[in-house]
């Protein structure tokens, strides 16, 4: 098949990008390049698939309109994974109006070319952060998710909403996928993981919020592309059963779903810290700061409706995943 993958040179996009090609799709790679972080590490994550054969890239911003439109008249995808979004529950309280850029107008703009266009399914990340003010744990697709947090949480509410709309009035087949606090090799350098690998190892401070008592839902990476391979090729349909009277939110009359893609098992956030310090062999000097605005204590992924519908089943321990990343970290940069 044919497959658009946005954000090819992000964490998630490119991962997914080297499976797909592994098992002989297609794979056309769109992403801005922007400067959200380092660009050279987005820059090296490309450098691995632009010599793979069925990989083209294309440097463009989701939230160009003609550009869209042009490049759906003229690739006639198959399938559309889309991980481009400005991410971020932090920054999105300094710059919100990127949220809207790329969150809201470059989604209905890749909305617009998989209707016009005969896309056979739409695969959308969503984001934990939805669940925002809901304390029921753990987090089921089932749960009502009406009050978010922030900007960010509230771009990716949006998408599910606009998503809904288009598989009701034009019969496409949409699923968004709620990460739960992806790690591992080649991840953003504005995550926890990378940022006190970077710190412990030149003898710096972390930040530490919440007085170290977040628990979060950590998945690594490997377990997350094999969720989204399974879920797009799991094409969304009509549940039968669904009822306006007692709505379910995670399935409609439409082909539309929303999953949770998480590990399933919370980890406390100075264990975490702890697995960081075995696995880089130094301690770690601790800044306890107060919770941030837009976050949430915690996460916990049920997964029951992505273990029943594809077979997904995260399979790699936290303590493996970060020595992992540790591993990974030392030899890109050098340290």
């Amino acid at each position: 098949m044919k497959i658009l993958v946005t954000g090819a040179a992000g964490f998630i996009g490119s991962q997914l990008a080297l499976r797909l090609l592994a098992r002989g799709d297609e794979v056309v790679g769109l992403d801005n390049m922007n400067d959200y972080y380092d660009v050279s590490l987005k820059q090296a994550r490309l450098d691995r698939l632009l010599p793979q054969a069925g990989f083209r890239f294309v440097r463009a911003d989701i939230a160009d309109r003609p550009a869209m439109a042009d490049l759906f008249a003229r690739e006639k995808f198959d399938k559309v994974v889309n991980l481009a979004a400005q991410a971020g529950v932090r920054y999105s309280l300094q710059n919100p109006h990127a949220y809207v850029d790329s969150n809201i107008v470059g989604f209905v703009n890749l909305l617009e070319g998989c209707r016009h266009h005969g896309v056979q399914h739409f695969v959308y990340a969503s984001s934990s952060s939805v669940y925002g003010a809901n304390e029921n744990l753990p987090f089921s697709v089932h749960d009502n998710v009406d009050h978010p947090l922030s900007l960010y949480a509230a771009s990716k509410k949006a998408n599910e909403l606009m998503a809904h709309t288009y598989s009701h009035l034009y019969a496409l087949p949409t699923t968004g996928l709620r990460f739960f606090t992806v790690y591992g090799p080649w991840g953003r350098p504005d995550m926890a993981l990378f940022l006190f690998t970077k710190a412990i190892l030149a003898g710096e401070p972390i930040d530490v919020f919440n007085h170290g008592r977040h628990r979060r839902d950590f998945t690594y990476i490997d377990d997350i592309v094999e969720g989204v391979l399974r879920v797009l090729d799991h094409v969304a349909v009509a549940n039968p059963a669904w009822s306006g009277a007692h709505p379910d939110p995670a399935t409609s009359r439409a082909p539309w779903r929303v999953y949770n893609i998480g590990h399933h098992q919370p980890v406390e956030l100075m264990h975490y810290i702890h697995l960081i310090e075995q696995a880089v062999g130094r301690p770690a000097s601790l800044r306890l700061l107060p919770l941030q605005p837009g976050d949430v204590p915690d996460t916990h992924a049920d997964v029951q409706a992505l273990m029943d519908d594809v077979g997904y089943a995260p399979a790699t321990p936290v303590e493996e995943g970060v020595q992992r990343f540790v591993d990974w970290y030392r030899a890109y940069y050098g340290v």
